[in-house]
Parts: structure tokens; C-alpha cells; sequence
């Protein structure tokens, strides 16, 4: 059934001022992206020299770590998921949801049971919703996290991993692995979903090599090597988590300003549309009265002529 153009012309309103709430979020979440990838760079130079370090006390020492040993038989892992706490961003969490599924089937494969963990409330909706159990969850700051989270994440996923170390018998909380999947920021046009091995750590220096005229330095720990390690890997694994977090909130933003705008072309396109068929109906509208008219004078004519014979 046809629409009216009065109906046709409340569509009209209703879809401009949709296109302006998208609008004004596109802008925001482009003034914000900016900021983001500030917090990122700011926070590379004190995770470079942390990796550095750690890097130092690993070549320079023969420590064996906890945090570095290779579990024999692993049997348990934990992945932490890193999601939005909003919607309007596309399919940036359906797509970081997509890999911690592939990501948990292929541990399942290798027969190691998954323990999930969770940040950002559409991760937390998606397990609710086909009931699985997730062991904790956080949320409220994905696109604004500080370094205070990633020190509570980091921390709950190191006293999961170091449950039961030293003991005769792991406790069942034991996790033998530690993963993050998370969104890594390419550009504005790509956001990649990311699987990374936390724990056991493997630490790399980086991808710059030292110079062969660069003199290696000499190091002395104290109190010793193991307390230093003590000290270092947690702060460690805590800067890669708030790295992943940076990286997710940057990519979330990038997600959202991408679908907005999508959003307003499609209603300016909505607009288009709606305005062509409103003109066409009013066309139609008008023509019909004319034509209307035209008749009615025509019978009057008709029956003046009738009456005067």
C-alpha cells in the first residue's frame, strides 16, 4: 500500500535526525582516536625498556623463572578476550569473538581445557547468552583503559597461572598457558583481531638489532637475579596487557567512526530515496485533482449543453 506524502515526508525527518546523532558520533569517535594512539605511543617507550631489561636479566643470568618455564604436559588454558563495552562499532567484537573461538577450538584439539576471561561487557553478553562459564570479567573501560586495570587483569591472570606452583600437585585452578586475543590497530582502515601467548613468557628484544660496533654492556643485579625477575615479570606481563588494551580501544574507536559514517551515507542515500518518492506521490496527487477537475467541468459542460437542447 502506498505511503502518504505526509507519512513520507515524517520518514524524511525521523532519518535526518538519525543521520545527525551518527554524524556527531563519527566526529567524536574521530576526535578520540587521536588521543588513543597518543596513550599508545607515550606508553612504547617505558614497555621497550622494560623488555629490555627483563631481556638483560634473561641473557645475562641463568635463572629459571616459573613465569618462563615450558609446562611438560599442559593440560589447561586461559584466554583473556578483550571486547567493547558499547555497540556501534561494526564487527569489531564479533570479529576479536570469531578468533577467541578459533583460537579456543584449536586448544581444545590439542586436549587442553579453556578457562575464559573477559573484558568489555558485549564479551560478557556473548557468554551469558549461550551460557559458558567465564572464571572473571571487566568492564566499563575499554575505551578509556588505564594502567590500573591492566595491572588487576595482569594480575588475576598471573595468580592463575602460578596457582599451585611449588606445590606437590597443581590445584584445579592450575592454568598451564595464558592467551589474549585482542584487536591490534593497523590503520584507520584495518583493525586486526590478534591470538598472542602471554605465559609462559617468551621474550624478545625487538625487531631492531643492535649494531656489530654497539659494545654489549655489563650487568650486575641486586639483590639477585631471581628477585629481580621476581620484581620485572609481572610488571612485564602487566605493560603487554595494557598494550593490548590501548590497542583495542584505538581499534574500537577506528570501528565506530567506520560504521557511523557508513550510517550517515546511508541515510543521506535514505533521504534521497524518500524525497523522490514523496515528490513523485505528490505528483500523482496533484495530477489526480487536475484530472478531477477537468471531468467535473466537462460533465457541467455536458449537462449545460443537454439542458439548453
Amino acid at each position: 500500500m502506498a505511503l502518504s506524502v505526509r507519512e513520507y515526508r515524517a520518514r524524511i525527518k525521523s532519518t535526518e535526525s538519525m543521520k545527525k546523532i551518527t554524524r556527531a558520533m563519527e566526529l567524536i569517535a574521530a576526535s578520540r582516536i587521536i588521543k588513543a594512539q597518543q596513550r599508545a605511543q607515550s606508553a612504547a617507550p617505558y614497555a621497550r625498556e622494560l623488555t629490555r631489561a627483563v631481556s638483560a636479566v634473561a641473557t645475562y643470568s641463568n635463572v629459571e623463572h616459573p613465569m618462563t618455564r615450558e609446562p611438560e604436559n599442559p593440560t589447561r588454558a586461559a584466554v583473556l578476550v578483550v571486547t567493547s563495552d558499547r555497540g556501534l562499532a561494526g564487527a569489531y567484537s564479533s570479529s576479536v569473538l570469531k578468533e577467541s573461538e578459533r583460537l579456543a577450538q584449536t586448544l581444545r584439539e590439542e586436549g587442553k581445557e579453556v578457562d575464559t576471561y573477559i573484558c568489555g561487557r558485549k564479551g560478557e553478553a556473548y557468554f551469558k547468552f549461550r551460557q559458558r562459564p567465564v572464571v572473571q570479567s571487566w568492564t566499563g573501560f575499554s575505551d578509556q583503559p588505564s594502567y590500573e586495570v591492566a595491572q588487576e587483569v595482569g594480575q588475576a591472570l598471573i595468580d592463575a597461572f602460578m596457582d599451585g606452583e611449588g606445590d606437590e600437585e597443581p590445584t584445579e585452578r592450575a592454568v598451564d598457558e595464558v592467551h589474549v586475543v585482542y584487536t591490534r590497530f593497523r590503520s584507520m582502515i584495518t583493525q586486526e583481531p590478534t591470538a598472542v601467548r602471554l605465559l609462559p613468557l617468551e621474550v624478545v628484544e625487538g625487531e631492531d638489532k643492535p649494531s656489530s660496533e654497539d659494545v654489549l654492556p655489563l650487568y650486575e643485579f641486586e639483590p639477585s637475579p631471581e628477585q629481580v625477575f621476581d620484581s620485572l615479570l609481572p610488571k612485564y606481563v602487566q605493560s603487554r596487557i595494557f598494550f593490548a588494551l590501548l590497542q583495542a580501544a584505538a581499534s574500537e574507536l577506528a570501528a565506530r567512526q567506520k560504521a557511523m559514517k557508513a550510517a550517515t551515507d546511508n541515510a543521506d542515500e535514505l533521504i534521497k530515496k524518500y524525497t523522490r518518492i514523496a515528490n513523485q506521490a505528490r505528483q500523482a496527487g496533484i495530477t489526480q485533482e487536475i484530472s478531477e477537475i477537468v471531468g467535473g467541468v466537462n460533465a457541467l459542460a455536458d449537462a449545460n449543453a443537454a439542458a439548453g437542447e
